[in-house]
């Protein structure tokens, strides 16, 4: 085999996307309710997207980041402006953000309050990366199976509560990171009180507060970050996925208090934040406004749900539905795959969340009908 066994492939090939739809190498067309994991959150070949793709491909594709880039200057004022935060490093995906907040909050940590070996705390069931200090992070045991020595720094809470948090703080506590829906953990949505709490304490203990928005960030939850809404603003922010639409692009954002920490040569990244990327993610921004000013996203994910409630309620196998904005949860009482591969027979395609969550991730351009389809589709394999 030419290609390492990493994925656990479904047998069916995709050859051209367009909006919520997606065509297989025999011509069939899928409703496509996976975002290939939330990541083409405008859905496939967005025109908006692709032109200023072409545009830019035709001028100037990368040059290193020793020189200055105006279009990256151009993103980065306005991810802080939507987000309150000041300060934004570039990245080539989600797992490289959460390695650049790692490495900010360890500096800061030793820089600041002389901390000789930071820790940062995470939560049960999140999920930060693939990388050594990322899976790591993860509060996930199966992403760490057979890759020890594991790296030292980090610290699972079992549960979201302020007495686990308590208990697990130390002088050596330099941040708390965590997800405020947990995509990979089960679309599990953080109490707001808890995540009010969390704040707050990490104020007052002089303690940084990173929200990882890989997932739920660029409008997923129906606002542009999860995080807002909380009524919290978080020390550092990381995202990927939906940002680029599916260009390979991240972005570590932090805030005023954290700027300095990053100088000249304490980091860096050879692709993240090129020409080609900034342009992708300039006009996804612009496309993505109007969705999320008009209150879309949040109008077509409470109808969704509703949809879903009210046609799946008589089957035993559901034990809960839950949603935030376009990211929702279908949770069963027994395995989900094959429930998934039925759904793909049908001709659409849909996530597992674990071994018992069916995980529903429609582009946020998704249209009334196809909501409806899909809600029928479900109802249907759950029949069977």
């Amino acid at each position: 085999m030419s290609l390492f066994n990493t994925y656990q492939q479904y047998d069916v090939s995709f050859t051209k996307g367009v909006g919520s739809k997606l065509y297989d190498t025999l011509g069939n067309q899928y409703l496509d309710f996976a975002s290939s994991i939330g990541v083409t959150n405008l859905g496939h070949c967005h025109p908006e997207v692709i032109d200023a793709l072409n545009q830019q491909a035709s001028q100037l594709w990368s040059v290193s980041n020793i020189y200055m880039n105006q279009l990256q200057l151009n993103v980065a004022q306005q991810l802080s402006q939507i987000s309150g935060l000041d300060s934004v490093f570039f990245t080539n995906s989600g797992a490289e953000s959460n390695e650049a907040a790692i490495k900010l909050a360890r500096k800061w940590a030793a820089e600041e309050k002389g901390i000789a070996n930071p820790e940062i705390l995470t939560f049960q069931n999140s999920f930060h990366g693939r990388t050594l200090a990322t899976l790591t992070a993860t509060g996930q045991e199966k992403v760490k199976t057979g890759y020890a020595p594991l790296p030292s720094g980090f610290k699972t809470i079992p549960t979201m509560n302020m007495e686990a948090v308590k208990q697990f703080t130390h002088d050596d506590t330099a941040a708390i990171m965590l997800e405020l829906v947990q995509g990979e953990g089960g679309v599990r949505i953080a109490d707001p009180n808890f995540v009010k709490a969390l704040s707050a304490w990490c104020r007052e203990n002089r303690i940084l507060l990173i929200v990882d928005e890989v997932q739920t960030g660029m409008g997923r939850t129906g606002k542009w970050f999860c995080f807002q809404h909380y009524g919290i603003t978080p020390d550092i922010v990381t995202l990927a996925k939906g940002l680029g639409n599916g260009f390979p692009v991240g972005a570590m954002m932090a805030r005023s208090h954290l700027h300095h920490v990053f100088g000249p040569g304490t980091h860096g990244t050879t692709f993240g934040g090129n020409h080609l990327a900034m342009a992708v993610v300039n006009a996804v921004l612009s496309a993505l406004s109007p969705l999320i000013i008009g209150n879309h996203i949040t109008i077509k994910g409470d109808h969704f749900a509703q949809l879903l409630k009210k046609r799946l309620k008589h089957h035993r196998s559901i034990h809960a539905i839950r949603h935030l904005g376009l990211m929702i949860a279908v949770e069963l009482n027994e395995p989900v795959q094959p429930f998934i591969q039925a759904l793909l027979q049908k001709g659409m395609v849909a996530l597992p969340a674990g071994n018992h969550v069916l995980r529903l991730l429609p582009p946020l351009i998704v249209t009334s009908k196809e909501l409806e389809t899909a809600t029928t589709w479900i109802d249907e394999v759950f029949s069977i």
